[in-house]
């Protein structure tokens, strides 16, 4: 079966769940480059080819048809093979959301380059680590970017998009390459493509690889939930360098044949944001929970609106959010659950009664289980996706030191809790580790504590998150000083001082505590009960004595 046949019997059976579970299989591909053979042979040709695939309004405002992209990824591709690049070489990129983007991601697909997508907040650190530890060929930044970052590479080719500074290509002349593209040899659905790093609780972030399959074909899981269609406007909130940015502003909608629409407005601006929604006909809408509860402090009546489809991803929304947007719209909002490792997994599909505080069920090709800590079945466990048969949204496997680690076993195993009731509808309980989720990001613990140990006054630290009415939560640290510092003030700005240089400004630690860390007996920490306190003070509306918040000390925050 061709991308397309399976594309389509998701297309027409978009409500009907049961219908698309029982009648859907994976497309079975060995020959196939999703950028030459699905956006370029199907998009790019015939009545497609002057539709809009991309258009940015705000900040690089910019509108692009499928054939325009086409073209300008086939120069691009043309221009870094020019370079010196590859097939199989690593190229990190780090981009907002600007056509350049979209431009690099086609092209590195069809040169048969891997892509490593990375968050414009990283530190110099982050890139120099991510340089070092995916093996990195090559590199593209935004100018400013660019010109700050002082990143050593021996042989590292970096290309700047706008002004390139000293030691680095401009993206524009990539462009002058020819426009059309030929591939050196015909590339395999196989194939790496993207190279994610995850937020991990080691030493070193997990490396997940996909391939044209398993995010270009694996996606139509995602186009699913979404409830997307040809011609449609879909306007996902998201930041580049994370999977979800992947998810839905490339692969899902143009699977369906939609426009990408993207809304670069600065600062998080519900109003704007409402405002470009209604003002540019948008028609399927994906939201965090963060700007979901933002949103809905508005007034949302007052936009008249094309939406047909709203979804939330990141967290389980808050049941007061859907129930306001549903009064206003008439639309009710439809959460779904994936990792960086997958595409869509479970979710609540167009056409079908949402349960309250439900994720849904799993969507077309995937099978899921619920297992115990033993292995077997259950109705509250982990969230395990049998491996037989393997959906193709699952990734190739990790990258470490030893190369690439692929999946055995009977099952993959998420890390995150679940349970099921009666019918089959799933909900989120949390993750089975100590990763959580703070806005829109997942934080690691680990990374946050190696930051903080740093500082000389801090003997041993435990990071959890404290619940916030806007975030979800904030990384709130316990600290055990060290001796010769006192539990004050001062020593509480000095550490919050230390941490706005040493971490990315989403990673920050945003409260402190002086506390003596509970222990089990074998000496490790006991952030459960860390944890359990923090949702106590939640729940009573206080705040614990000698805790010292980012925002009691004003002269640190620049932003």
């Amino acid at each position: 079966m061709s991308l397309r046949r399976s594309r389509d019997l998701l297309l027409a059976l978009r409500d009907d769940y049961a219908a698309a579970r029982a009648a859907f299989r994976w497309p079975d591909l060995d020959a196939f480059n999703w950028a030459i053979d699905w956006f370029d042979g199907e998009l790019a040709q015939g009545d497609t080819a002057g539709a809009t695939a991309l258009r940015i309004v705000g900040e690089h405002a910019a509108t692009r048809t499928f054939a325009d992209l086409s073209e300008r990824s086939n120069r691009v591709a043309n221009g870094l093979r020019a370079l010196g690049l590859r097939p199989g070489d690593r190229l990190l990129l780090m981009l907002g959301n600007r056509a350049e983007l979209w431009e690099t991601m086609l092209a590195a697909m069809k040169l048969g380059v891997v892509t490593i997508p990375a968050s414009t907040l990283l530190t110099a650190g982050d890139i120099a680590a991510r340089i070092e530890q995916a093996g990195v060929r090559a590199w593209i930044a935004e100018a400013d970017l660019a010109a700050t970052l002082a990143v050593p590479g021996v042989g590292l080719l970096k290309i700047a998009v706008d002004e390139a500074p000293p030691g680095w290509s401009r993206f524009d002349d990539l462009l002058a390459g020819a426009a059309s593209f030929t591939p050196a040899a015909p590339g395999r659905a196989s194939d790496p493509a993207l190279l994610y790093f995850t937020s991990g609780t080691t030493a070193k972030p997990k490396l997940v690889m996909h391939s044209h399959y398993s995010y270009g074909v694996g996606s139509l899981s995602t186009m699913y939930w979404l409830g997307l269609r040809p011609g449609d406007v879909h306007l996902n909130v998201s930041s580049p360098g994370w999977a979800k940015h992947a998810w839905s502003c490339l692969f899902a909608p143009w699977n369906a044949g939609a426009t990408v629409f993207v809304a670069n407005l600065g600062r998080f601006d519900a109003p704007a944001l409402l405002d470009a929604i209604a003002d540019n006909g948008v028609t399927s809408l994906c939201a965090p929970p963060t700007a979901w509860r933002m949103m809905i402090q508005e007034d949302l009546t007052q936009w008249r609106t094309l939406l047909a489809s709203v979804c939330g991803a990141g967290e389980p929304l808050n049941p007061e959010v859907i129930a306001t947007v549903q009064r206003a719209w008439g639309l009710t909002i439809r959460d779904g659950f994936g990792q960086t490792e997958t595409t869509a997994q479970i979710a609540n599909s167009p056409g079908q009664p949402v349960r309250p505080g439900s994720m849904g069920r799993p969507l077309p090709g995937y099978d899921i289980a619920l297992l115990d800590d033993d292995g077997n079945e259950t109705d509250e466990g982990e969230i395990a996706i049998r491996l037989e048969p393997r959906p193709a949204g699952l990734m190739i496997g990790y990258q470490d030191e030893g190369g690439l680690r692929r999946l055995e076993g009977d099952y993959y195993r998420t890390g995150d809790v679940a349970t099921r009731d009666a019918d089959g509808w799933m909900t989120y309980v949390g993750r089975a580790d100590d990763v959580f989720k703070a806005a829109d990001y997942r934080i690691s613990p680990f990374e946050l504590e190696s930051a903080l140990i740093e500082h000389a006054a801090v003997a041993e630290a435990a990071v959890v998150p404290a619940p916030d009415p806007v975030r979800l939560a904030v990384p709130k640290a316990y600290i055990a000083l060290a001796p010769g510092h006192a539990p004050d003030r001062e020593t509480a700005r000095a550490i919050l001082a230390h941490v706005r240089v040493a971490l990315a400004p989403y990673k920050r630690v945003r409260r402190i505590e002086f506390f003596e860390l509970p222990k089990t007996i074998s000496g490790k920490i006991r952030r459960i009960e860390l944890r359990r306190r923090e949702i106590e003070h939640a729940r009573t509306g206080t705040r614990a004595e000698g805790e010292h918040r980012e925002e009691d000390f004003p002269e640190l925050r620049t932003t």
